[in-house]
């Protein structure tokens, strides 16, 4: 597959008065989607012996609902099935005529008595685990997953772990793309990117959710949580040197953002994949080598833009809602699907 690059009349330009990083993602967290998705089934998958996650899924009628495109969309971190960059992919992808399954990470959208572990960055089993149970029980011919921040690391690492095995072991064939908005693919330097000064709000919003999940955590699970390694932790790198790593079986913080990366196997994606990027995002920062990985893949669509901020992409609302990131997702999924037509 040959690199993809939006049309020229479909360039990333910022909405008036929203050029500013820190404008775009603020705005594209705050500023409300419609959503347009119907009721939901609601569905639990086990993902682990001891795990199941909680999706909403939203069917095309009879028939269809088989022969259509199917598109897993998976949160970040600290977001859920609720997020606004959920509802609004979901939205596009459903009046395309696609089907939407919206995944909660373990622990997320208010699930975490489903399971006594923590959620991490690096359990890309668990969308897999979800992938190949909507096969296998729906009969679903063609499924995309896209992911935005977190949730676009674990699609990435998916693919790309995928990637490096075969037969069974390898990506099922009904898996036609993925998609990555804003990714963490490089967590070490994004980690610490947060605590730069003009970064402590988004940190001091991360860290205080996540303080309260592990509080929650610890009383459903007191046998298997102490809270005292909660105390004094100010930073990300912190709470997940001391948490996340010491109940995630990692050694410590450097060894989980390393093993959880999927900048480590960037190179093995062998789906089509969709990554777009922003230099001006305030936070997630993608290491050089990262990107020579991804532009060297030819399976893989690099889109790298001078400003849209984290998972923002705010556009002008000509003819559609603005959201320039979920559009090109929805198309890059469309002409996929069109080699199945």
């Amino acid at each position: 597959m040959q690199q993809e690059s939006p049309k020229q009349n479909d360039v990333f330009v910022p909405r008036r008065g929203f050029r500013n990083a820190h404008a775009q993602t603020l705005a594209g967290n705050f500023l409300p989607r419609t959503n347009l998705l119907p009721a939901p089934e609601d569905r639990l998958f086990q993902v682990e012996e001891e795990a199941q996650v909680l999706c909403h899924c939203h069917w095309q009628p009879g028939e269809r609902k088989q022969n259509a495109l199917t598109v897993v969309i998976v949160h970040g971190l600290e977001g859920s099935s609720e997020s606004q960059y959920v509802l609004g992919t979901g939205s596009k992808a459903w009046l395309t005529g696609m089907n939407v399954v919206r995944m909660n990470m373990r622990n997320c959208g208010g699930t975490e008595e489903l399971t006594p572990t923590l959620y991490h960055s690096g359990l890309s089993m668990d969308v897999g685990a979800v992938t190949r149970a909507l096969i296998e029980q729906d009969h679903l011919r063609h499924i995309a997953l896209v992911g935005y921040s977190m949730g676009g690391n674990l699609v990435l690492k998916l693919a790309g772990e995928w990637g490096q095995r075969s037969g069974s072991e390898g990506p099922p064939s009904e898996l036609i793309a993925v998609a990555g908005i804003s990714p963490a693919m490089d967590l070490a330097p994004s980690a610490d990117a947060l605590h730069d000064l003009q970064n402590r709000m988004y940190e001091w919003k991360f860290m205080r959710g996540l303080r309260n999940r592990f509080r929650r955590k610890a009383a459903l699970f007191p046998d298997r949580y102490d809270l005292t390694y909660l105390e004094n932790l100010r930073t990300i790198r912190q709470f997940d040197n001391e948490i996340t790593a010491r109940y995630s079986g990692f050694t410590g913080a450097d060894d989980y953002y390393t093993r959880a990366s999927s900048s480590r196997v960037a190179e093995f994606i062998s789906v089509p994949a969709l990554v777009i990027h922003s230099t001006d995002d305030p936070f997630i920062r993608m290491m050089p080598e990262t990107r020579a990985k991804l532009v060297a893949n030819p399976h893989v669509s690099f889109i790298e833009t001078q400003h849209g901020g984290h998972c923002a992409f705010l556009a002008d609302a000509n003819g559609y809602d603005g959201r320039w990131a979920e559009k090109q997702v929805i198309g890059f999924f469309e002409r996929q699907m069109a080699a199945f037509a």
